[in-house]
């Protein structure tokens, strides 16, 4: 861990860091989101770090906490304005939280890495842990990969301390209300999917297009 503090309680078989760090960054996340975004940051936890034990992975606890905390961040009201990528909101919050409370740069460039490309398939597997581990949390909870290899016990432990009501269309209803605002960044991403279901009049950005229709004559 990255501070001295009281070791990690346990959900499931999976440790929970409990330091200071992690107490700060719970109470700040509990206070800017609601039960849905709250809960399911808190499975991305989870389901990352039991995806890191599984595999023998050497990742910082509290960095992995914060990052799977701060993920969706930019999802809620306080960037109802912002005209940056969601993602990039929450990774300046994280890394603004990390910086403030003396964790050295470089590894809060691990943390801000983590939550820029969780919407980014594949790249972030071939980065260090805490970034890598970050996506596989949020693809298990949202888009259901790996979620045979996970056994029922320790799904059902999660599921129980953090509930999922409805997710599936209360996840998608967040997704819509954070970008509704912003669709331009929803371009080569996986967001775009969201805005063509639920946004009337949205139309796709298409990036041979953009290379056609650029000012270069040729």
């Amino acid at each position: 861990m990255t501070t001295q503090d009281p070791g990690p309680s346990a959900i499931g078989g999976i440790p929970v860091p409990d330091s200071k760090l992690a107490r700060e960054a719970t109470e700040l996340v509990r206070d800017l989101t609601d039960d849905l975004l709250y809960h399911h940051s808190r499975r991305v936890y989870l389901f990352g770090a039991r995806h890191g034990l599984d595999h023998g992975l050497d990742f910082d606890p509290e960095l992995l906490y914060v990052g799977a905390l701060f993920h969706d961040l930019g999802l809620t009201e306080k960037f109802r304005t912002s005209q940056q990528r969601f993602e990039i909101d929450g990774a300046d919050e994280a890394r603004a939280f990390l910086t403030a409370r003396g964790i050295p740069a470089d590894r809060a460039r691990l943390v801000w890495e983590g939550i820029a490309l969780h919407t980014t398939p594949e790249i972030p597997h071939h980065m260090a842990p805490e970034v890598a581990l970050v996506t596989a949390g949020v693809e298990l909870d949202v888009l259901g990969i790996g979620y045979a290899a996970l056994p029922a016990e320790t799904r059902d432990a999660v599921v129980a301390a953090h509930p999922r009501p409805d997710f599936k269309r209360r996840i998608l209803l967040a997704f819509h209300q954070g970008l509704a605002h912003r669709p331009q960044t929803a371009f080569g991403n996986v967001k775009a999917d969201v805005l063509d279901r639920f946004e009337d009049g949205y139309t796709r950005p298409n990036f041979v297009r953009i290379i056609e229709d650029s000012a270069w004559p040729e």
